[in-house]
């Protein structure tokens, strides 16, 4: 695989299509990641904060540990508004810029991804000003190191050929009912879990090659590789 090391025994790689993992909005013990390895999910994502300042609910560099330890692979994902949000450009910039100090802060290697939220948006929100937001944060993620990637939820404000023409090459569907993305496709693929598993509550993701070859990239330990 295509990968870059760390000196802290920990790399980037390209994931392999058909990977089944989960995300999930509540901390992992290292017991809990173990438990969920034990049942066959081979990757989690998880969340980081939306505004600058960490929140004790959200993903920790020491449970980012504790999951790579536990022999899962780690992606992450920032925090959304809640439905009804109006994104702007500058809202973008400043969003991505908290979510990659956050990344930094809890240890991930450069190259990995980290996904952007995208749903809820305000019904009349102008599609320019959905784009320029999207730009603005792909733009200071991948500024900091990182892949940008794109969760596609409910009301995105964009459509299918409005969301291919933004620069981000990984897209996640999520669940809802969403648009294609032409010529691309996405390379995650979210399902609805109605039940606690482990305890929690989850959705289950599934990774696959999209129409151009791409993929999703993930941290893992380098003894996995």
């Amino acid at each position: 695989m295509n990968a870059s090391y760390s000196p802290s025994g920990v790399c980037v790689e390209a994931a392999p299509a058909g990977a089944h993992g989960f995300d999930a909005d509540t901390p992992l013990s290292l017991e809990l990641a173990r438990q969920f390895a034990a049942s066959g999910y081979q990757f989690c994502v998880r969340y980081l904060s939306l505004g600058p300042n960490e929140d004790a609910s959200d993903l920790s560099a020491s449970e980012a540990q504790d999951i790579l330890e536990a022999g899962l692979a780690l992606m992450t994902v920032q925090h959304v508004r809640e439905p009804g949000w109006s994104p702007n450009a500058a809202m973008g910039k400043s969003d991505g810029q908290n979510t990659a100090a956050h990344a930094k802060t809890v240890g991930l290697l450069p190259g990995v991804n980290i996904w952007c939220d995208l749903e809820g948006v305000a019904n009349g929100a102008a599609a320019q000003d959905v784009a320029d937001y999207c730009s603005q944060w792909f733009e200071a993620v991948s500024a900091a190191g990182y892949a940008p990637g794109l969760y596609v939820g409910s009301d995105a404000g964009l459509s299918g050929a409005q969301l291919y023409e933004l620069p981000f090459q990984h897209y996640w569907q999520s669940c809802s009912s969403v648009p294609e993305i032409p010529q691309r496709g996405y390379q995650m693929v979210q399902t609805l879990v109605p039940q606690p598993v482990n305890g929690i509550g989850i959705d289950a993701d599934q990774t696959q090659t999209d129409q151009l070859g791409g993929t999703v990239r993930w941290q893992v330990l380098t003894e996995r590789v």
